[in-house]
């Protein structure tokens, strides 16, 4: 089976557009993210544009915040302030990396945590870890779990293996899985033995961010294959860690690249500013 993130991230946005048509319904504002771009970085106003459309698209109102890559620290900490402290904002998207003169590490806590839709502030870690889904848990290991979910898996008692030990992938995936009654293990690329641990388990989620890494013989053909890898090949198209073509046929499912897991990141960010909007409004 080929697990298309497209069906997935659709069904995200029907509900979405079912709230925001329900808001409007009772005189409501509408649901509204902010963009904080420092500087003009191609790939940062290239991603703008999507979420700008996609935000177009659902009914969710926008605004974007643009200020000057020299900024200093306290004027960007008032910028961000006003964001927190603006009741009509319900979400706060900040993109990465920044200028060397901005702390990352003190404006990821600055953010306020209930609109903190892109999982920044360590607060919001700290409730995934600790087992309160009350808080935002990053964008891409959400995906992973809403896609086995729509595709009807039941992750109770299932071996599932992680190779990825980011904070941004592997250890907030693995504290999602464990809450879905499955039993995890973390591996990474320098794992020994590595194809062995992954062709033994029900679900293999991928993330070493090298193209083709695995192979057929890396999986089982009742395997599962959640390919996180974004990556380039020689020919300098799209690909991911799994050598598609030859894996494809002789695993039980697996999402592509592209069109599987970063459709549904990208509207999980998006889903994001309804839980805001409502954890706002208590």
């Amino acid at each position: 089976m080929l697990l298309k993130g497209k069906p997935v991230a659709d069904q995200m946005k029907e509900e979405i557009i079912a709230v925001v048509a329900e808001r409007k319904e009772k005189g409501l504002n509408p649901p509204k993210i902010a963009i904080l771009r420092v500087g003009s970085r191609p790939d940062d106003v290239a991603y703008e544009s999507r979420v700008l459309k996609n935000c177009n698209e659902l009914g969710i109102e926008s605004e974007v915040v643009v200020v000057d890559d020299n900024i200093d620290m306290e004027n960007f900490i008032t910028v961000l302030d006003g964001l927190n402290e603006n009741i009509e904002i319900h979400g706060i998207l900040l993109f990465r990396p920044l200028p060397p003169q901005l702390d990352i590490d003190i404006i990821s806590k600055q953010i306020k945590p209930e609109k903190d839709i892109d999982c920044m502030n360590p607060s919001n870690m700290e409730k995934l870890f600790s087992g309160d889904q009350s808080g935002m848990a990053p964008c891409t290991p959400e995906a992973v779990i809403e896609i086995l979910k729509f595709y009807g898996y039941d992750l109770t008692g299932k071996n599932v293996v992680i190779v990825n030990r980011s904070m941004v992938l592997g250890k907030p995936l693995a504290m999602m899985f464990l809450n879905e009654n499955a039993t995890v293990t973390i591996c990474h690329s320098k794992t020994n033995q590595l194809e062995n641990i992954t062709s033994n388990s029900d679900i293999v989620v991928t993330g070493v961010g090298k193209a083709n890494f695995f192979h057929g013989n890396a999986f089982s053909k009742d395997s599962v294959v959640i390919d996180v890898g974004i990556n380039f090949n020689q020919d300098q198209k799209m690909c991911g860690d799994v050598e598609f073509e030859k894996v494809f046929e002789n695993v039980s499912a697996i999402t592509p690249v592209p069109g599987g897991v970063g459709i549904v990141t990208s509207t999980i960010l998006l889903k994001h500013v309804m839980k805001a909007m409502n954890l706002l409004s208590k």
